[in-house]
């Protein structure tokens, strides 16, 4: 990391998103949003900072994880701090969220560039991105395109089996399985 790449790191780590004062602090809501611990919310505005700065100094366009995005959204909707005192002061130049316009083409424009900050994070802060906070593409464009909001005072959620068990097993049950179904079904035919 080149000096001037240094000094804007170390303006932007030094920068809060919690202000001084607040009953609700920017790390409680984003933790609450996104009902994640204290901790890995910290963890990810962290990331979030490491990759303002891959967005400055780069030299390409740049595409957060699915966590560091829901950091920057929030961060968006402070608008005075994200604009005037985020940007202007600290960035010194405005940084637009750009978010896809849907379609196969995009898709693929954003896996790739994606994987781009992903190998221009280890480049510049030589170690590998923590995977709780970047996954790899195909979980990324995968099962991360899933995620709702949810009202979880009217709803209650679980998670699907995925069934592992099963598939790890399938060749020593499927037999056994058919044969069941097979009676199963004759037996209705029966009747």
């Amino acid at each position: 990391m080149n000096e001037a790449a240094q000094t804007l790191y170390l303006s932007i780590q030094a920068y809060s998103l919690d202000k001084v004062g607040a009953s609700l602090s920017f790390s409680r809501r984003l933790a609450r949003e996104n009902n994640w611990t204290k901790e890995y919310s910290q963890r990810v505005i962290g990331e979030y900072k490491k990759f303002i700065l891959l967005a400055m100094v780069s030299g390409h366009e740049v595409s957060p994880s699915d966590s560091v995005d829901q950091v920057w959204h929030l961060h968006l909707t402070y608008t005075r701090d994200y604009w005037n005192e985020f940007c202007e002061k600290i960035l010194g130049t405005p940084l637009h969220h750009g978010p896809t316009r849907g379609g196969q083409t995009e898709q693929q424009k954003y896996w790739q560039m994606y994987q781009q900050t992903l190998n221009s994070y280890e480049r510049l802060f030589k170690e590998k991105p923590p995977l709780d906070i970047w996954p790899m593409p195909e979980q990324r464009f995968g099962r991360d395109l899933h995620f709702v909001r949810v009202n979880t005072e009217r709803y209650w959620f679980m998670p699907k089996p995925t069934w592992s068990w099963l598939r790890k097993k399938r060749q020593t049950i499927q037999l056994p399985l058919l044969l069941l179904l097979s009676v199963v079904i004759s037996g209705c035919a029966a009747y």
